[in-house]
């Protein structure tokens, strides 16, 4: 069964607005990456999908399974992200990541804020080929929790973030 996106995360989805530059976010402790500057941010709208599995108390819940979602830069479409994490530019580079760092989100209903330590280059030289540090900022929507009443059922929950790309001094 392949993730889809349900007709009301479409309407929120499409309800997210734009975010403004990540310059105007203050970045909490746990994600400052010293020693590195931001080369890019790119805003991200899409979904988190989450699966219904029995936990290890053996009772159902969702549990997050992947990202789905379109980068964009000054409004246009510049790349996608996707489960592993990772981030591919439409530029060939692709970066994957690792979670160092997190924050909470504005809401109970926000994906935290990540620092990502970049584990992986694909794809040949591109915009992505010298960084090594990915922020997961300005979250809206994406999270699910709680009990679930059927395992392999999955459900997609709209969101949007900005992603910080930063690269050694």
């Amino acid at each position: 069964m392949h993730p889809r996106l349900t007709l009301p995360a479409l309407l929120l989805l499409a309800a997210l607005p734009g975010r403004a530059a990540a310059a105007e976010a203050a970045i909490p402790d746990a994600l400052v990456a010293a020693g590195e500057k931001a080369v890019l941010t790119l805003h991200a709208e899409g979904a988190q999908v989450y699966e219904c599995k029995a936990g290890s108390d053996g009772k159902l819940a969702w549990t997050f399974r992947e990202p789905i979602a379109t980068l964009f830069e000054n409004g246009k479409t510049i790349g996608r992200h996707y489960a592993g994490p990772s981030w591919e530019h439409q530029d060939g580079s692709i970066v994957g990541g690792r979670v160092v760092g997190t924050a909470m989100g504005a809401t109970d209903n926000d994906i935290p804020w990540l620092k990502l330590a970049v584990v992986s280059h694909r794809g040949g030289q591109g915009v992505l080929s010298d960084i090594t540090t990915v922020q997961r900022i300005n979250t809206a929507g994406g999270k699910l929790d709680g009990a679930c009443e059927a395992a392999g059922q999955y459900r997609s929950v709209a969101y949007a973030a900005d992603y910080v790309f930063l690269r050694k001094e």
